[in-house]
């Protein structure tokens, strides 16, 4: 749970900037990939990353979302990929100006629990890197390069000069 404004902002800058490195290795044509027929696509995984900052409004910060859990998503990446680095970048400002230290210890009603403001941020972090997690199985399927997130990606590693294991 984050008790300071300037932790969550810490962590997110990292973890925004990974998310946008995912979008930008996307492709139009690799939007539609999915592991079954029954699963969710690369492009709905992408924009439900991008709604989802729709959980801290949730827990009462006033921003805008581009739309809701149910909404489609565009058929561009690069329209995924801006959308979200909008939506996220105002998010943060939204907290800048609204929210205090002592604003992410108040209790809010979240999906039928009792959650803080700041476990819920915690929780759209949480959210996001599970969701990237499932993009980037995706991504290796539709043949797209995958960035590193908490360490170099394999070919991350081979660019480096060092051997990658298989």
């Amino acid at each position: 749970m984050y008790r300071t404004s300037e932790d969550f902002k810490t962590d997110w800058a990292h973890e925004g900037e990974t998310t946008a490195k995912v979008f930008g290795n996307l492709t139009d044509a690799s939007l539609g990939q999915r592991v079954t027929p029954e699963h969710r696509t690369l492009g709905f995984l992408a924009w439900h990353i991008v709604v989802s900052l729709g959980m801290a409004t949730e827990a009462g910060l006033p921003f805008e979302v581009p739309g809701d859990y149910a909404s489609q998503p565009p058929a561009g990446a690069a329209v995924i990929k801006s959308t979200y680095e909008k939506y996220a970048a105002e998010m943060v400002a939204s907290i800048e100006k609204n929210w205090k230290d002592a604003n992410l210890l108040e209790q809010v009603q979240m999906y039928g629990l009792t959650w803080t403001r700041g476990y819920a941020l915690l929780a759209l972090v949480k959210h996001q890197a599970h969701h990237r997690g499932q993009m980037t199985v995706l991504m290796r399927q539709a043949g797209l390069l995958v960035p590193g997130a908490y360490g170099p990606a394999k070919e991350e590693w081979a660019a480096a000069g060092m051997e990658a294991l298989p």
